[in-house]
């Protein structure tokens, strides 16, 4: 490894530490737990490092900014789409992204499904769930959110796989904990209502990972602590 590679790698395997820590002390397996690099903003280079030191899933905010990267990169990797997704840039998404973390409008779903269905795929998606009063963040209330899943459930080229939420701007811990375990609440309403086990649970970043792993989170957008702070 080069010396950039080697600090990726060992700051990776930091954060690596803590979460088996932390999943070990709240009775957890590990193992059920993904840490994904949020690579928005981050050049294709410093990403194709990432994925030469070992890093295999990342997440981008915008379809565009998506696409000239993932022509750039190379080796063993996987994208999620982690920023809102407007219905009109749907066929992009079906064709870069792995899984789209954001759905919160069934106009946007009915148009993911249109994309994947003309092409065979069957796209894996996850509900956003807003827990949060605040302007800046997307999502559908927890109240609306099984009325949602079950139109979901009816389009033939999604898989719903879980939900997803963006933790507050707080540094009370106690209301960023209320948010994450309302976000856990609204999977396993889903789960009694529709009789699945679905199990994938998208919430917690780089200020706010243990809590979300003591509070069931299976997939940690972690960005700032493998990248640095954006310039």
């Amino acid at each position: 490894m080069t010396p950039v590679e080697t600090e990726m790698s060992d700051r990776y395997k930091k954060i690596q530490d803590q979460v088996i820590s932390t999943a070990i002390r709240s009775g957890r397996d590990p193992g059920e737990i993904r840490i994904l690099a949020v690579s928005k903003t981050v050049p294709a280079p410093a990403i194709q490092t990432a994925i030469d030191s070992g890093l295999t899933l990342f997440g981008e905010n915008r379809i565009q900014e998506a696409r000239e990267k993932i022509k750039l990169l190379h080796g063993n990797f996987t994208m999620h789409m982690i920023g809102h997704l407007q219905s009109n840039k749907s066929s992009d998404a079906v064709k870069l992204f792995d899984l789209i973390h954001s759905i919160d409008k069934i106009t946007t779903a009915r148009a993911i499904n249109h994309e994947a269905e003309k092409t065979g795929k069957v796209q894996k998606i996850l509900i956003q769930i807003k827990t949060v009063n605040e302007d800046t963040k997307s999502g559908i209330s927890p109240e609306e959110s099984l009325k949602l899943a079950e139109n979901i459930l009816s389009l033939g080229n999604l898989d719903l796989q879980g939900v997803m939420t963006i933790g507050p701007l707080t540094d009370d811990s106690r209301v960023t904990r209320r948010a994450f375990r309302d976000t856990a609440a609204v999977l396993s309403k889903i789960n009694s209502e529709f009789g699945l086990n679905i199990r994938v649970i998208s919430m917690g970043m780089s200020g706010d990972f243990g809590i979300a792993v003591e509070e069931g989170s299976t997939i940690l957008r972690i960005g700032s602590s493998i990248f640095g702070t954006r310039q």
